[in-house]
């Protein structure tokens, strides 16, 4: 058999790389932990190369077991780099080595998928007449334009991933030609020969390499629905990620508008449904008149009515059953799917399990949320996931404050009964001392609640006027990060175009944002994360604040006091640690080549003046330090000077049955090519990029009855009145109280009711 040094010159050499000795050492280090049945847990610095340090091993392994190895990723623009990028040149490049081409698929929750069966009718209900509007009028509105356009789509694509969609379409349109795991009719569906979700299941059985989500490998180990195949070698990329993604799996909600909409599901097949609909207006009623925030315990009014939601619930799921001999039809599977749900969820509630955390959300669109998540996964992640097979965890950032305890511990991988585990730093290529500049704002004044300071603005222009644009916002919320771009597109009146997030699809702003050196990009969580810009469109990444967590949030403050019951301490051990994670990531947006120079400016003086300051420096990379401002903006402005054109942008390509981009090996087999051929070259976006910034106002809201309207939610009414949706179909579809659509249809001068035309 080929030696894995071997293979990995091969494979460094056929994607146009050069070796890096920490990536040797990581290549080394994961297959001896494949031998040796051991976890492991590796940190890998930007630019060290680490997806092929575990590919190989990965592909090694697969070669002689005849198991798949399966690769888990935390973004998709990681999913879309090994499997659009890594992996064909790869497997290009060590086939004559290996003496077989390795093979490798992508793997989706079944919501990303479009559904064969709901495209022909198969799930009729009242959404279902959006196509028939469609078809008849395609201008009637941007919904129904994006219904035909999703129609006309199905009828070319061979994977049915919505991530090959471009542009984009929005949830609602969405919803209409998908299906949620519940809702599906698995082995009985009359479409389940032309399923996309099928058969991409099933070519990912005889792939080498399997690349899929955290939240899917979660479900797949936690639930044992056994959705990937069977598999002894798990690496988890972007591990920072992996417990906050697999929290946010297993985190339940219930609404009112939630129960009504179940109850409406049901209400033509189950007699007992409209008991249901009485229980969501008392729970509603009863979540309205909550406080705000976690609960300590369960209020006897609360506890009523989520009893009374879950019995009348439990009663409309014997009433759905259908009689013996007779396959459920989609209807009936969508509102058993919701009712379940449902039931299931006020369930979990009431039980008030020992680590469950339940909170009340109020939602400016959505209302009153009452949620449920477990405090820590460490004990679930040791069981299911560490449990019966090799996991390797990697990340740029899983040393904090110069040690991997921290990141073990939320994984269960620290106290008594923990799995053998080793942790190993290889370092960095980059030369960060060199190549960038911590500048902290030591002359601002500590951040404060009331929002985003005048003084912080100007930091903001200054930096901004010395990279002539270049730069990254990252910011610790979404308010903070629309003052921002609306009093920078003031200042700088179109000089310097300024993007949202919100405002588009996170990857068409990223794109757009490299593409033009005099643009800048704000945002906030996923841009701390997900970023990927390389060369000169990104030469400053500016951080408003230190990013601790709420310090309302549930799950934080349940977990710090936990921790302080125990004689910890909190403070330290929860939002310390998230701070230091985040500013890790964020700060890694700035360097991504060993050519790349730049600032990562923080305006938050308790960088180096607080008592944890410390901890938060010793887990950010290496960069030469300062608060020289004058210095900085003199390094910016010849940065701008003498900055290279910016790299070319990697647009969106179509996909073949197994996920990967069609006119590659694995992007299309056999007769399926002959088929349906596809071209060889990735799709071109087919948007316009915009040359000038959106409008000052896209953000603005109007308040009715309490609820905030932005101009994308008004939009979202007049197509449904314009599609003929009367008002507790558009109730429904929006998920907010009927007064409250009746109140905001008013103010638009908008009429809905019995004129209006219904499909049954």
């Amino acid at each position: 058999m080929a030696s894995l040094d071997d293979l990995l010159h091969a494979a460094v050499q056929g994607v146009g790389g050069v070796e890096r000795p920490g990536q040797v050492e990581m290549a080394h280090a994961v297959a001896d932990a494949i031998e040796k049945d051991e976890h492991l847990l590796v940190q890998a610095g930007t630019g060290t190369g680490k997806s092929l340090a575990y590919l190989i091993p990965a592909v090694m392994h697969a070669q002689k077991t005849g198991k798949p190895a399966v690769i888990a990723t935390a973004t998709l623009a990681l999913q879309a780099q090994i499997v659009d990028r890594d992996m064909p040149r790869l497997a290009e490049a060590i086939t004559p080595i290996l003496g077989r081409r390795p093979t490798y698929g992508l793997v989706k929750g079944r919501r990303n998928y479009l559904c064969a069966h709901k495209l022909e009718g198969g799930f009729p209900d009242d959404e279902e007449g959006l196509f028939g509007v469609g078809e008849v009028d395609k201008a009637a509105s941007r919904l129904g334009q994006e219904v035909v356009r999703l129609r006309e789509w199905a009828d070319t694509t061979e994977s049915g991933d919505r991530d090959e969609l471009v542009p984009g379409v929005s949830e609602r349109a969405w919803r209409q030609v998908s299906v949620s795991a519940h809702e599906c009719m698995g082995s009985k569906c009359p479409a389940l020969a032309d399923c996309f979700v099928e058969r991409s299941r099933e070519a990912a059985k005889e792939c080498d390499v399997i690349v899929t989500n955290h939240s899917f490998m979660a479900i797949d180990s936690f639930e044992g629905r056994q959705m990937l195949p069977e598999h002894d070698v798990l690496v988890v990329d972007e591990g920072h990620e992996l417990v906050d993604r697999v929290t946010s799996t297993i985190t339940d909600e219930i609404t009112g508008p939630m129960v009504t909409a179940a109850a409406k599901r049901a209400g033509r097949m189950a007699d007992s449904a409209e008991t249901v609909d009485d229980a969501a207006d008392f729970l509603a009623g009863v979540l309205d008149e909550l406080p705000e925030g976690k609960l300590g315990g369960i209020p006897d009014s609360l506890a009523m009515a989520l009893a009374r939601v879950r019995d009348t619930s439990r009663q409309v799921m014997t009433e759905l059953k259908p009689e013996k001999g007779v396959e459920a039809d989609g209807a009936r599977k969508v509102a058993q799917a919701a009712i379940e749900e449902v039931f299931e969820n006020s369930s979990r509630i009431l039980e008030q399990r020992d680590l469950d955390v339940v909170w009340l959300n109020r939602d400016p669109r959505r209302g009153s949320i009452l949620r449920v998540a477990p405090m820590s996964v460490a004990m679930l992640l040791r069981d299911k996931v560490f449990g019966d097979r090799t996991v390797v965890m990697t990340s740029a950032t899983l040393e904090l404050g110069g040690t991997f305890d921290a990141v073990a511990g939320t994984m269960g991988l620290r106290g008594e009964g923990a799995p053998d585990w080793r942790g190993l730093d290889v370092g960095s290529p980059f030369d960060y001392p060199q190549q960038a500049i911590a500048y902290v704002a030591q002359h601002l004044p500590a951040p404060g609640r009331d929002g985003i300071s005048e003084a912080t603005l100007d930091e903001i222009e200054a930096l901004i006027r010395a990279s002539g644009g270049r730069a990254l916002g990252l910011f610790s919320s979404m308010r903070a990060a629309r003052d921002a771009t609306e009093a920078m597109r003031e200042r700088f009146d179109g000089e310097i175009g300024f993007l949202c997030q919100g405002e588009d699809q996170i990857t068409t702003l990223v794109r757009q944002f490299a593409r033009d050196p005099k643009t800048c990009l704000f945002g906030t969580l996923t841009l701390w994360q997900g970023v990927d810009v390389p060369g000169s469109a990104c030469q400053l990444v500016i951080i408003d604040r230190i990013p601790f967590p709420r310090p309302d949030d549930p799950l934080s403050s349940a977990r710090s006091q936990a921790i302080a019951r125990m004689g910890g301490n909190g403070f330290m051990a929860v939002s310390a640690t998230h701070a230091a994670l985040r500013l890790a990531q964020g700060a890694g947006r700035l360097i991504r080549r060993s050519d790349d120079r730049g600032v990562v400016a923080f305006l938050d003086s308790r960088m180096i003046t607080a008592r944890y300051a410390g901890f938060l420096q010793k887990s950010l990379p290496p960069f030469w330090p300062t608060t020289d401002r004058d210095r900085v903006l003199a390094a910016l402005k010849r940065l701008d000077e003498t900055a290279a054109e910016p790299l070319a942008v990697h647009e969106p390509a179509l996909r073949g049955v197994t996920g990967a981009v069609a006119g590659t090996t694995m992007g299309r087999t056999g007769e399926d090519t002959a088929e349906h051929p596809r071209p060889a070259e990735p799709a071109a976006d087919p948007r316009p990029v915009a040359q000038d910034p959106p409008p000052a106002d896209t953000s603005r809201t109007a308040v009715t009855q309490g609820f905030a309207w932005t101009p994308e939610s008004d939009e979202e009414l007049r197509d449904g009145v314009e599609l003929g949706l009367d008002l507790a179909e558009l109730a429904e579809s929006l998920e907010l109280p009927e007064d409250v659509i009746a109140a905001r249809l008013k103010g638009l001068g908008l009429e809905t009711g019995a004129a209006a035309m219904k499909f049954d």
